[in-house]
């Protein structure tokens, strides 16, 4: 009965799990398949052209519509060309850190997952990886819930009562209405997630032509039943001296912070990037264009709202498109509901970049024996649903405070593994040692003292301002500290790992520049793979067999 019992666990497991090469010991299986691999050239498909209508499909959405309001309003508020220069400058910094995590993935055309194995240890990455998981898994359900606000918006506008739809739901964080239209966005949002990420890249094309398009319609028709832009862009700011400086500090930290989980996700798609070119002057001058653009369109619309109603600006742009159907024509309910359902295509889109990819590739890292991206977005999907997002976003919750304020932390992986590659390594890899339970990636048991050391120490640095974020009373320095978060994170992390590095070297590096991805085609990871070599196929580092000529060149330590 026991071998019975044994036998059909056997038969259902092999049954869940996902295609891998052959010949993997047990423990390469949980370290590898087919989406964890270097991506082969059939799939690298994403030019320089798909990575800029990805961006400008990104910057559309209504965190970016809304990101100078914090800004602006307020007593210490600044002006709206302050504000939008905190964009300008905020987004430019994050296009800088974009382009040198995606340059790891558009180089050796792997994951973040993989990548964190060379700074964190084979085992030691997973920390990290759950670590953005569970967020991308959360984000997923709140962004979720904003995308219900726009099925809203779009079923009042062809159906008014739906307005005073009878509630049957005994909380009183939610109703009928609003569970009706999120779960609609949500189980509309699962076919999405099905295809395959270097076929994706199609949906972000037409999110790019359509949503921009809507956005600059919305921009016109407020201007216009405005009658001008507004008293935003005249009046002044409150904020003098000092305080201006340290509130446009903040504008410009908010706007990194924003991209503080597409900073370590980047190589994610870099990945399926045909050559490392593609993907950074595509990315580098695309993210803050689009995402200055969106934000001057938000100011502009929502100075035009405080003329339109005759009171204080409405920053939300679902609540301004709210108030345009009150007392709307055949016309004017049409184009609400058109420019909804791009709000509707933005949050969608958003969603698939920021989390279900992200959550599915970190999951796929996590299970790889049982797990692929597409498994790891449904279930990502699935989070976001049984979370109950509008507990979260209730007004007494300082929820998304919180999740706002904690992803400033990544700034200490992103820092480890920006210094790993581009300082320590000198942009060198052993590829088909990421894969193995042993070698230079090993370190201690699985795990690189070393990274974690500066990762929490980046952590540490910030910890008491982000205390103080979430509501609680902390010294000023702690506070100023924190204003300076991204930076502060990233710049503590990289540096004490490179301090460890040159006081502990590592093995596997360089002593000068020399990134070895550009001839990987498919390699092999399992064991015994060196021995069938031949003229151009992979050798031990995953790359063509001639590429052998150069290895005098690298420090090939066995420690």
């Amino acid at each position: 009965m026991e071998k019975l019992k044994h036998s059909k666990a056997k038969y259902y497991a092999d049954k869940l799990a996902v295609s891998s090469e052959p010949g993997l010991t047990n423990a390469q299986l949980m370290l590898t398949n087919h989406d964890l691999k270097p991506v082969e050239p059939e799939r690298r498909q994403w030019g320089p052209w798909n990575f800029v209508g990805f961006w400008i499909a990104d910057s559309f959405n209504i965190n970016t519509w809304m990101i100078s309001s914090s800004m602006i309003s307020g007593d210490n508020g600044i002006s709206w060309w302050q504000s939008w220069l905190c964009v300008w400058i905020g987004y430019t910094i994050a296009g800088f850190f974009i382009c040198l995590t995606g340059r790891i993935g558009a180089t050796y055309h792997i994951s973040f997952p993989v990548i964190c194995r060379s700074s964190f240890g084979i085992w030691g990455s997973l920390w990290p990886v759950f670590n953005r998981a569970a967020m991308a898994c959360i984000w997923y359900g709140v962004q979720s819930w904003i995308g219900g606000e726009c099925v809203t918006l779009m079923i009042r506008s062809i159906w008014s009562k739906y307005e005073d739809l009878p509630n049957t739901f005994p909380s009183q964080s939610t109703n009928t209405r609003d569970y009706v239209s999120f779960f609609l966005f949500w189980f509309c949002s699962l076919p999405a997630i099905w295809f395959p990420v270097h076929k994706i890249r199609h949906l972000f094309t037409v999110k790019a032509y359509f949503v921009p398009a809507a956005g600059l319609t919305f921009f016109i028709w407020a201007i216009v039943r405005a009658h001008g832009i507004g008293p935003i862009v005249h009046q002044g700011g409150k904020a003098h001296g000092s305080a201006l400086g340290w509130a446009m500090v903040k504008g410009i930290m908010s706007s990194i912070a924003n991209f503080a989980t597409l900073i370590v996700n980047d190589p994610d798609f870099a990945r399926f990037a045909r050559k490392p070119k593609d993907a950074l002057w595509s990315q580098f001058f695309t993210i803050p264009l689009g995402f200055a653009i969106t934000s001057f369109i938000g100011i502009i619309v929502s100075s035009s709202s405080a003329v339109i109603y005759g009171g204080t600006a409405v920053w939300n742009p679902l609540d301004l498109l709210g108030r345009f159907l009150e007392g709307a024509n055949s016309g004017e309910r049409f184009g609400v509901f058109m420019i909804a359902t791009a709000f509707s295509l933005a949050q969608l889109g958003t969603n698939i970049a920021a989390n279900s990819v992200s959550a599915g590739t970190d999951m796929t890292a996590l299970a790889p024996r049982f797990l692929n991206i597409r498994r790891g977005g449904y279930i990502c999907a699935l989070v976001g649903l049984v979370m109950c997002p509008w507990n979260l976003l209730s007004t007494s919750n300082n929820f998304t405070t919180y999740l706002s304020a904690y992803s400033v932390f990544l700034s200490s992986i992103a820092g480890v593994m920006i210094c790993d590659y581009y300082i320590v390594r000198k942009g060198y890899l052993e590829i088909r040692e990421l894969y193995r339970a042993s070698g230079p990636y090993y370190y201690s048991f699985g795990f690189h003292w070393r990274g974690y050391t500066a990762y929490i120490c980046g952590i540490l640095i910030n910890i008491v301002g982000f205390v103080g974020a979430i509501g609680r009373k902390v010294p000023a320095g702690a506070t100023y500290l924190y204003n300076l978060n991204f930076f502060c994170g990233f710049i503590v992390a990289s540096g004490t790992y490179y301090l460890l590095c040159r006081f502990f070297p590592i093995p596997a590096t360089s002593d000068v520049w020399m990134e070895v991805g550009e001839d990987i085609r498919n390699p092999s990871v399992a064991y015994g793979a060196d021995d069938d070599m031949s003229e151009g196929s992979p050798d031990r580092y995953g790359i063509k067999g001639d590429e052998e000529a150069g290895i005098g060149e690298r420090k090939l330590d066995n420690f």
